[in-house]
């Protein structure tokens, strides 16, 4: 774990490991920073930013930078990340995750542990992926998400990402974990849609946990608690 503490040029510029929980947000987590370092440390004037955002649904690593390291924040996000996915079968939603409820569903029974095994290879290297409608890409001058929660389908394009390592972890049917190695802009949620249909199902993301940044640990990142602590 990175060593702060109170007496920590924040302004010099600090890149700091979090462990974003669940229901938040990027933008929540940075507020929150900033209310400490003001409140507590008394800066009147702070500059913090996040290198990569994780959907409010998830939780795990993001990385945060103060001050003069924010200027490191463009490459930072494009180091590979880690994450550990828990995918339901069977059914589908119209976000690809818990966020909205389900809408389809479809058999299951023929998935067996050597079928996944056999289909995640199929998903590796480079790839093209159709982003989610409840995602931040823009589509007309909008955020697509806010166009899908009005009820209006977001014009999307698809993109290019890359998926260095995929590893079955667990098989519990209805439900798989699976390891994923990735690119910057891989959409874990298209992921679990693509792999129910290549699956002859449906599927939804069910958790998502970012475990890794580059040599950035989740083991190693704060929580916010632990921050504040950290700074009395």
């Amino acid at each position: 774990m990175i060593p702060l503490s109170k007496y920590t040029d924040f302004q010099q510029g600090v890149i700091i490991p979090f462990n974003k929980e669940y229901g938040w947000t990027s933008f929540e987590l940075v507020k929150d920073i900033r209310s400490i370092l003001k409140g507590i440390l008394g800066y009147s004037k702070i500059k913090i930013g996040h290198a990569g955002t994780l959907d409010p649904l998830a939780t795990g690593l993001v990385l945060l930078c103060t001050g003069a390291a924010t200027k490191k924040i463009q490459i930072l996000q494009t180091l590979e990340k880690e994450y550990v996915a828990e995918i339901h079968l069977g059914e589908t939603t119209p976000s690809f995750d818990l966020e909205s409820r389900v809408n389809q569903v479809f058999p299951f029974g023929h998935i067996s542990e050597e079928l996944v095994n056999e289909t995640l290879p199929k998903f590796t290297g480079e790839i093209v992926q159709l982003p989610p409608a409840f995602s931040a890409k823009w589509s007309n001058g909008k955020r697509a998400y806010k166009l899908a929660r009005t009820g209006v389908a977001p014009e999307l394009k698809p993109v290019s990402a890359n998926i260095h390592a995929l590893e079955l972890v667990s098989f519990n049917l209805p439900d798989i974990i699976i390891r994923i190695i990735c690119s910057k802009g891989t959409y874990i949620r298209a992921l679990a849609r693509d792999l129910g249909f290549a699956l002859k199902s449906g599927a939804y993301l069910k958790n998502l946990t970012r475990t890794r940044i580059g040599d950035y640990l989740l083991s190693e990142s704060y929580t916010l608690e632990k921050f504040e602590e950290k700074m009395k």
